[in-house]
């Protein structure tokens, strides 16, 4: 074969470096936002944050208290210096496709002082306490109990085996087995003690094998302080496979008692925690920060961006005016660098927030009847529909509308949450399904709790609304709200 150079003239889609970075700004959630925004305020001394009543700050802020949704139209930056805008615009406005920052401007990194002062006194609610898991908590209650060294062994085992649900996740047989050595000696019935000894821990239920037992547990600490404990052990101890079964027939039978004693007794141990270790938990709080919020003002819907979800930037004037009167090209070429990357930043914000605004904003106007009415009157919609309106890819509505959240009269909502499928009615129409859920949820709650509706009675309530669903399809939605079936939704009257 002969070697030849040929030339091809092709057509290919590239992102831009602006691009890239727009697309990654417009799929972080709020807090993600903030930590971006402080890492670009500590890498960038050309980015600072505007000051409250600022008349000076740009108008190309990321958030503004007034920004609602009829001003979702893009604006250009504005620069705060007249030399800063002459030197900016011998920068290109637009990086060459298919490149990288570092391709076209040095990775400097900015002096310790350039970090922004102003960001830093900002008041945060940031809790660095580390909670106390339950097995710190039971081994701090051991330490506090006379235990002999082989007990002790014994114990640390038995704690290592409890989930955090506060149960024992093991037998007594196969923590003797994994103990019995020729170090220790020990019998079955030392690790029983060393059981009874544990489950008289706080909090009360903990280290039970069982339901049944960790019941049993919490009413023994109770010290009989109600009329019917004694009934309730008795209970608990001999016909707890009745009451799980709610035979409340043969129940009343075997305890010889009335229904309105045995209703009492079942409110008793409903008293109880089924779960105790969940008491005590490691795990810190998630705190969900709301990305716009929806108000009525003057029967119209208004639709605002969150001020608080991310700080006034701005192009730090003293050095933007600093660019040309610097001589040293090193540092003249560092300044422009950062320059150029702030604009962008600010920018690519900006169209951040437009395209949040203007999606929650279609949001709202589709689902007006959910905020009227409530769930019951959601609307079937998809991504599709508001791509169209706003003549964006689906691919961008999906990335707006993961992990932001929308705050309404009616609690805070992931705009993911408005999205739903629908089902075709009797007379042509379409009910979402987050409507027909809650259907679901109103005639459960309404239902007699001595005859609980099945799942197909409930499909045919909702084909006499006009809904057509399948039996299985009411009883994934049933699932889907954790609602168990009618068997075990019977209640006493």
């Amino acid at each position: 074969m002969k070697q030849a150079l040929h030339l091809r003239l092709g057509q290919s889609l590239t992102m831009t470096p602006q691009l890239q970075q727009a697309i990654r700004l417009l799929q972080l959630s709020s807090l993600e936002l903030q930590s971006e925004i402080q890492e670009a305020l500590d890498s960038n001394l050309m980015l600072e944050v505007g000051e409250d009543g600022d008349e000076n700050r740009s108008a190309s802020e990321p958030n503004q208290t007034e920004q609602t949704s009829e001003t979702t139209e893009s604006s250009e930056t504005p620069d705060n210096d007249a030399s800063a805008s002459m030197e900016a615009d011998a920068m290109p406005d637009e990086l060459a496709v298919d490149s990288n920052w570092d391709d076209v401007y040095e990775n400097i990194q900015p002096p310790s002082q350039a970090a922004s002062s102003e960001y830093d006194d900002r008041e945060f609610e940031i809790s660095d306490e580390s909670g106390q898991s339950l097995q710190e908590h039971l081994r701090w209650q051991l330490e506090l109990t006379p235990f002999s060294n082989t007990d002790r062994v014994i114990a640390d085992a038995l704690i290592d085996s409890i989930d955090d649900d506060g149960y024992l996740s093991t037998t007594t047989e196969e923590i003797h087995q994994s103990l019995a050595t020729e170090e220790y000696d020990l019998e079955l019935d030392e690790v029983e003690a060393v059981l009874h000894r544990i489950q008289n821990f706080e909090p009360a239920g903990v280290a039970a094998r069982d339901l049944r037992e960790s019941l049993l547990i919490q009413l023994r600490q109770l010290d009989g302080d109600n009329d019917h404990y004694e009934q309730t052990v008795t209970l608990l101890e001999q016909y707890f496979d009745l009451l799980a079964n709610r035979d409340y027939a043969q129940l009343q039978r075997k305890l010889k008692i009335d229904e309105a004693e045995l209703k009492n007794i079942i409110a008793y141990i409903q008293s109880l925690n089924p779960r105790p270790g969940n008491q005590i938990s490691d795990k810190k709080p998630e705190y969900v920060i709301p990305d716009v919020f929806v108000k009525k003002v003057k029967n119209k819907w208004v639709v605002e961006l969150n001020p608080d979800t991310a700080p006034r930037l701005r192009i730090n004037s003293h050095y933007a005016s600093m660019i040309k009167a610097v001589n040293n090209s090193a540092d003249n070429t560092y300044m422009k660098n950062h320059m150029q990357e702030a604009r962008w930043f600010i920018k690519s914000l900006m169209s951040r927030n437009e395209t949040l605004l203007k999606v929650a904003t279609c949001i709202v106007e589709r689902q007006r009847a959910f905020l009227e009415h409530g769930e019951e009157a959601m609307k079937a919609l998809v991504l599709h529909d508001i791509a169209e309106a706003v003549e964006m890819h689906e691919s961008t509505i999906s990335r707006v509308t993961t992990k932001k959240y929308m705050h309404t009269p009616r609690g805070i909502f992931e705009l993911k949450y408005f999205f739903s499928s629908h089902v075709t009615t009797a007379n042509g129409g379409e009910c979402s399904a987050t409507a027909i859920r809650a259907l679901l949820k109103k005639l459960i709650a309404a239902e007699n709790t001595n005859k609980p509706l099945s799942d197909s009675k409930l499909a045919n309530i909702l084909s006499d609304q006009g809904i057509n669903v399948a039996r299985r399809t009411v009883a994934k939605y049933r699932e889907a709200m954790n609602i168990p079936p009618s068997n075990e939704r019977k209640r006493l009257a």
